[in-house]
């Protein structure tokens, strides 16, 4: 940290525990919405077990997953541009009343064609809302500091949700998948009634006749968006690391397997990389708070892609859960500073956009990513190993170029955050989300 950035944290700047008390109110809403969404998310676990158990082979339930994968780098596409358009709170109802209306039909499906179908029209709509819901946080915020406190946020509430809901999924499929379908289409319709209830699209800048046209035609507002070579820059990025990233759900349960441990083995495994982000990710966005993000990227591919590669060539279950803490380490910086640096990047009338894109290159990167790396496990497994770590560095080199309008370590202690209206608010006394709503 240099000196200049020193001194200022002993002057006055903000802490971060301070800075997550200041978020206001629509980060926390936006945030328990995103927790109900993803404790009620069981489709993507799901669908290939409900395929397979109701008489369909395994290709044709990898036809139903090349779909749905489909669908979600287009979604995203289409959601950057929707957002930029209609707006926020308007793509996120489209998003998520299409998505539930689509995922209640599911049990009542029968030949296989119908099922590929939906499930890939499912992926599309799902995906539209992302793009709006890290817009709503980035049009909330004033300074880059409390970009990353709310994305921090909306991310602590994801894997409270995500965890509730592998428990609850189990527990509904034990019962019966038309109840496991129909609870997520419930859950997406109430997180569809908080955003029409609680949330309202915080006013935009006056555009120029350029940039209007540019929102209303995706194709000129991509060709514009795409021209950005830092953008393109950090797309690869997004893909190679993510590709990377997604061998934790491929490469290393075959790794587990071939040095003679069990499933068990590999659940204590991965229960250990989710106990550590539930527990340590907002305490991990403190501390790199204070560093430029190109650099806590680097740092974050070097971590995530050498310790994956590392537990390739390890075996042990001591051995093994080390480099599982290394790759965690990496995974929470990555996933704390990267859309909330993607912002610096972005030009006024384009969050959408760029968003979209970042959640098309995450869908790319983490569908191509199985398929891909089973593939050259098949070749040989220091073959895929190697590729992860060369990928960590190339992610790495394309991080440093990343530099943004603005960074935490660089800008001024921030003042209120304003809703719209104009009026200072914050969550109350540093209330939970739950007080704020």
């Amino acid at each position: 940290m240099s000196t200049k950035t020193a001194d200022r944290a002993r002057g006055g700047e903000p802490r971060f525990r301070d800075t997550l008390r200041g978020l206001p109110r629509r980060v926390w809403i936006i945030s328990l919405g995103n927790l109900i969404l993803q404790a009620g998310s069981f489709l993507p676990v799901f669908i290939v077990l409900y395929v397979t158990q109701h008489g369909h082979s395994a290709g044709a339930a990898g036809l139903v997953l090349g779909a749905a994968g489909l669908g979600r780098v287009l979604g995203n596409v289409i959601g950057g541009h929707l957002t930029d358009t209609i707006g926020r709170r308007w793509a996120i109802l489209l998003s998520v009343v299409a998505t539930s209306g689509l995922t209640a039909s599911v049990p009542f499906l029968g030949p296989i064609p119908a099922i590929v179908t939906v499930v890939g029209f499912i992926g599309l709509v799902s995906q539209i809302y992302r793009p709006a819901m890290a817009a709503v946080l980035i049009d909330s915020v004033t300074s880059a500091r409390q970009r990353l406190a709310a994305f921090g946020v909306l991310r602590f509430a994801q894997n409270i949700g995500s965890t509730l809901g592998g428990v609850l999924g189990g527990v509904l499929a034990s019962i019966s998948y038309a109840g496991l379908f129909l609870v997520e289409a419930g859950a997406l319709l109430l997180f569809g009634v908080i955003v029409a209830v609680l949330l309202r699209d915080a006013p935009q800048h006056r555009s120029d006749s350029a940039v209007d046209k540019s929102r209303s035609d995706p194709a000129v507002g991509y060709r514009q968006v795409l021209a950005d070579r830092v953008l393109v820059r950090f797309l690869l990025m997004t893909v190679f690391s993510m590709f990377a990233y997604i061998q934790t759900a491929v490469g290393l349960p075959l790794h587990v397997a071939d040095v003679g441990l069990s499933a068990r083995d590999f659940g204590l495994l991965m229960g250990l990389n989710g106990l550590l982000v539930v527990l340590l990710e907002l305490p991990i966005t403190s501390v790199i708070s204070r560093y430029r993000p190109e650099y806590v990227l680097a740092v974050a591919n070097l971590l995530t892609c050498g310790g994956l590669a590392l537990s390739g060539f390890t075996e042990g279950m001591a051995l093994l859960a080390a480099t599982v803490v290394i790759w965690t380490f990496g995974e929470m910086a990555y996933s704390s500073v990267v859309q909330a640096h993607l912002a610096s990047l972005t030009p006024p009338g384009m969050v959408g956009r760029y968003q979209g894109l970042y959640g098309a290159a995450y869908a790319l990167g983490t569908g191509a990513g199985p398929v891909v790396g089973a593939a050259v496990y098949a070749v040989g497994p220091w073959v895929l190993w190697t590729v992860v770590g060369v990928l960590g560095v190339v992610g790495a080199q394309l991080s440093l170029g990343l530099r943004g309008t603005d960074t935490v370590a660089d800008e001024p202690a921030e003042g209120p955050v304003t809703e719209p209206g104009g009026a200072p608010v914050s969550a109350p006394g540093g209330a939970p989300p739950e007080a704020t709503v």
